[in-house]
């Protein structure tokens, strides 16, 4: 990219697909000098007439770690007259400077900048739409409400509108074990990977050491940071829908993470807007897993086309939430495909009821625990939980990995407090967030508790169907805390992560409330002692949802694309593994993730090979809260004619009553000699958990 903003290629591997001219290099300017690192496809004539244009932006290295998915993406899209740009984030992959965490003030005016130089470009009509998975979506909303000019409208997958309470640091106001650690050395390890010689030249090695030297731990912020003060604030859009003026498209699926965000969003938002949740996990609805996949390139190119060309495609008339009405499968931790049926509502939440009506069950200490029509009578069920609760909890956020998926809940049903309703009988299918209530006492000031709602077949299995968590001492919100007192009564509510799911004829319903949940919770300091009173203020409250003729009149989802997209050697893959270990001696007990991240393979044109690998370990002790320990041993690897480097990282956290500690490595070799160390020792206070 010259500096008067002409698109030049680099001339090394620009190559012509069908239809559409690839610029595998090119450079962005910032107004304060730093360059950011694009690939764009264009239309071949695009010179000629210009074209609308969607911007990917992210730090997953569009050069070479995700250089083979995008190019089964924007290229089809290009093909149909778009100009698509895949760009590096500020200090990631080929880009220039640091990147010092994630969604920062910086990072989103970069990506205002970004949408004004492209819609500068002599091929592009001055149109632009963002988008993105995961990262790129949640930043899509988060540069949307900063209204630049020329956007358009955006398409986010797997996103979330709040970075406190619907991300991979806290869950409820509880600190996250499950993901806090691992992802925080994740992106220790692809921020330390250099920048491809073949790209930027001879000063890489300069730029790397000073991406090594300079580029901090992200886990450093989000530990310091354990109430839901400014620091989330900023990023989460659900703090004011009313910035956001674009129209918005927000997709996710049921074995996500993130998919609370999109009825906030149809709520939320005030501009033209859709939802569509299927069954899929954290990935692209063409390619999926649970099934069934659907043509979803082809859905987003009614999108583009409606607001960015002005088509009339169609899509606005359709139904705002598109569901995937999940129905019984037996419990297993991996789903190729989940059974059930789309459905659609017309507006969210639904007008005046719609379709929808709770139905309150309220739960009942009689009966070994029964959720029924009418109130308990105040009678109180003790609890301790154990801390090996939650082993058969599954991934938070699954990515289609085999062993993601919770198995059969029957013995987490054993070690909670479980209430279970009578055989059905007759179907009832909920869509929507369950709200529970419970009148709940501590025996200690720091309490959370773990709600799950299951699915029991007639044969006995228990399918979780959804969940979630809450610290008791944010029953007043999650930016203070509230000791408890023990002993002393308090009524909390909490909804539990939206659901659309059909519970048939003769299965039955049930409510497990427990104190533990390890891996997903950090235990609090001692073992928690709960009381819950069963009267009228506990109960779980259904969603639940009439069957609506129009459900039978949608129209079908055309089958998933798979675009040819470019030449990959895979060279070795293994699939995920979810270790569950017990040690009867010393009641430990131990999930091991091992996962290979994506691979060792070679992109053949780039000529570059890329290796990584992760192996996270979670540990605790029965009935000894303080030795709950997460460590983590990450790996990857660049290779070309132009370089031979390897990062490795591990983390350690563990705590003790009154402070999170945290231990932090990182190592970069070239040609297999170390180029640079950093070592960090980090203590955080505890404050509330």
């Amino acid at each position: 990219m010259s500096s008067n903003g002409a698109v030049t290629a680099d001339g090394r591997r620009a190559r012509a697909l069908s239809g559409v001219r690839a610029i595998e290099h090119a450079w962005i300017p910032m107004p304060d000098g730093t360059r950011l690192a694009a690939r764009i496809w264009l239309p071949e004539d695009a010179g000629a007439a210009p074209v609308p244009a969607i911007l990917d932006f992210l730090p997953y290295r569009q050069g070479d770690l995700m250089a083979a998915r995008d190019a089964a993406i924007y290229p089809y899209l290009a093909a149909r007259g778009y100009a698509c740009a895949r760009v590096d984030l500020r200090g990631t992959g080929n880009s220039e400077g640091i990147i010092h965490d994630e969604y920062t003030p910086q990072e989103l005016q970069d990506g205002c900048d970004v949408i004004a130089w492209l819609a500068a470009q002599p091929w592009c009509d001055g149109n632009i739409g963002m988008t993105g998975i995961s990262w790129g979506g949640f930043n899509s909303l988060q540069v949307a409400a900063l209204r630049p000019d020329a956007l358009r409208a955006v398409l986010t997958i797997c996103a979330s509108d709040d970075r406190y309470a619907d991300d991979v640091h806290y869950r409820g106001g509880c600190v996250l074990a499950v993901d806090m650690l691992q992802w925080a050395v994740s992106m220790l390890v692809w921020n330390a990977l250099p920048p491809d010689p073949a790209v930027v030249g001879p000063g890489w090695r300069g730029r790397w050491l000073e991406r090594l030297t300079l580029t901090p731990a992200f886990i450093e912020p989000w530990m310091s940071h354990q109430l839901r003060d400014e620091y989330w604030r900023h990023g989460s859009v659900l703090e004011d829908y009313a910035a956001i003026e674009v129209p918005v498209y927000a997709v996710g699926g049921w074995s996500d993470g993130y998919t609370d965000a999109i009825p906030r969003l149809l709520a939320g938002l005030t501009g033209p807007r859709k939802g569509l949740i299927g069954p899929w996990s954290h990935a692209f609805p063409n390619d999926s897993v649970p099934g069934p996949e659907i043509g979803f390139l082809e859905e987003s190119l009614r999108w583009w086309d409606h607001w960015l060309k002005g088509i009339e495609t169609g899509i606005m008339d359709e139904p705002m939430l598109r569901a995937w009405m999940q129905e019984y499968t037996p419990p297993a931790p991996h789903h190729q495909d989940w059974p059930g049926r789309w459905v659609a509502e017309p507006c969210w939440p639904p007008a005046g009821g719609g379709s929808s009506r709770a139905r309150r069950l309220y739960l009942l200490a009689s009966g070994n625990g029964q959720l029924a029509d009418h109130p308990g009578d105040g009678s109180v069920c003790s609890h301790r939980g154990e801390e090996t609760g939650g082993l058969d909890a599954g991934a938070l956020t699954a990515d289609g990995g085999s062993g993601d998926w919770p198995g059969d809940q029957r013995g987490e049903d054993g070690r909670s407090l479980s209430f279970t309703s009578g055989p059905l009988g007759e179907a009832v299918e909920i869509l929507g967030n369950p709200r529970v209530g419970l009148m709940v006492t501590s025996d200690r000031p720091g309490a959370s508790v773990v709600v799950r709602l299951c699915d029991i077949a007639p044969t006995g299995e228990s399918l979780l169907v959804t969940r979630d968590l809450l610290n008791l001492t944010h029953r007043e919100g999650h930016d203070r805390v509230a000791p408890l007192v023990p002993g002393q009564a308090v009524r909390v509510e909490l909804p539990l992560k939206v659901i659309a799911h059909r519970f048939g004829a003769g299965h039955r319903i049930r409510l497990s409330v427990s104190t533990t949940y390890w891996p997903w919770m950090w235990p609090h300091p001692g073992p928690v002692t709960l009381g819950l009173r069963c009267d009228e203020g506990s109960f779980v409250e259904l969603p639940v949802r009439s069957p609506r003729a129009e459900d039978d009149a949608l129209a079908p989802f055309g089958p998933p694309e798979r675009p040819a997209g470019i030449a990959v050697d895979v060279l070795s893959r293994r699939p995920t593994q979810r270790i569950i270990r017990h040690n009867l001696v010393d009641g430990s007990a131990e999930v091991i993730v091992d996962w290979d991240v994506g691979g060792n393979f070679r992109l053949v044109d780039a000529g570059i090979e890329a290796d990584g690998a992760n192996m996270t370990t979670y540990r605790i002790v029965r009935g000894q809260p303080l030795s709950a320990e997460v460590s983590t041993q990450q790996f990857a690897s660049l290779c070309s004619e132009h370089f031979r480097v390897a990062v490795e990282a591990t983390g350690r956290m563990s705590a003790d009553p009154s402070t999170f500690l945290v231990t932090l490595s990182l190592d970069a070799r070239q040609d297999g000699h170390r180029v640079h160390s950093r070592h960090w020792h980090l203590e955080f206070p505890r404050n509330g958990t």
